[in-house]
């Protein structure tokens, strides 16, 4: 887990704020904003959504950072000619990054949501805590299965004592999330070992089709699919044999 208080000193020592990417989380499981840090985003195709029935994001301007006193952002502190002059950080002194992003987004990208799936996914968000509950009991449970397994040559997960990363007790309270890989022994084929031997899990290529289902991702097949053979040892740092894959537990 990142050390997020750590990490945002670090920023604003530097005058610049602290973006946070927080999709796998949640809110429900982690609040960046309490433990300094000045932006967040979700990818909503996910956990927010929950129902892999729409596409979209949210970013959250948390108003905490100081952008004028910073000296670092002159698209949002002076004259901007693709706005007529106009300086944002005096339209809006608490959001004035957000104002940015709506008005300059809306205009050249059209990021906006439709209704129907703006409405998709506030049935999702309403559902939100059941399901992240769910989804990292599952998830533990999965985790003590591979743990135990002769054929699992080693898993990584947050709350495991060996995780190199930082303990997810003092963020994520309620759990470390429903995201986690491991490696099979002795696999040069992850896919015949693994991925045609399923049967309650879904073989995707990519995170957001995770979505409301357990799925997982061997990165030998899919990231490292053009990757010289003799080369995947310095990309994974495991060897040839070695197979990550990322799960989702889906609610049962």
């Amino acid at each position: 887990m990142l050390d997020i208080a750590g990490v945002a000193e670090i920023a604003h020592e530097h005058g610049v704020p602290l973006l946070v990417e927080s999709t796998f989380p949640t809110p429900y499981l982690l609040r960046p904003f309490e433990h300094g840090a000045d932006l967040v985003y979700h990818s909503a195709t996910k956990f927010l959504g929950g129902h892999g029935t729409m596409i979209g994001g949210v970013l959250v301007d948390g108003g905490t950072f100081d952008f004028p006193a910073s000296g670092r952002f002159p698209e949002l502190t002076e004259p901007y000619d693709g706005f007529h002059g106009m300086v944002f950080a005096e339209e809006s002194i608490v959001a004035l990054f957000l104002l940015r992003m709506r008005r300059e987004g809306l205009r050249d990208f059209g990021a906006c949501l439709h209704s129907q799936a703006a409405w998709q996914l506030l049935q999702g968000i309403e559902t939100l805590p059941l399901r992240m509950d769910r989804h990292v009991a599952n998830t533990r449970k999965v985790i003590e299965f591979l743990l135990s397994s002769p054929a699992v040559e080693g898993v990584a997960y947050p709350e495991l004592p060996t995780a190199t990363t930082r303990s997810p007790s003092a963020c994520c309270r309620r759990g470390a999330g429903a995201v986690f890989s491991f490696n099979l022994k002795g696999a040069a084929c992850p896919r015949r070992a693994s991925s045609s031997n399923r049967s309650r899990c879904f073989h995707i290529s990519r995170m957001s089709a995770t979505r409301a289902r357990s799925s997982s991702i061997p990165p030998r097949r899919r990231i490292s699919a053009w990757m010289p053979w003799r080369s995947l040892p310095q990309a994974s740092g495991r060897g040839a044999s070695v197979f990550r894959s990322d799960w989702k537990t889906r609610t049962t």
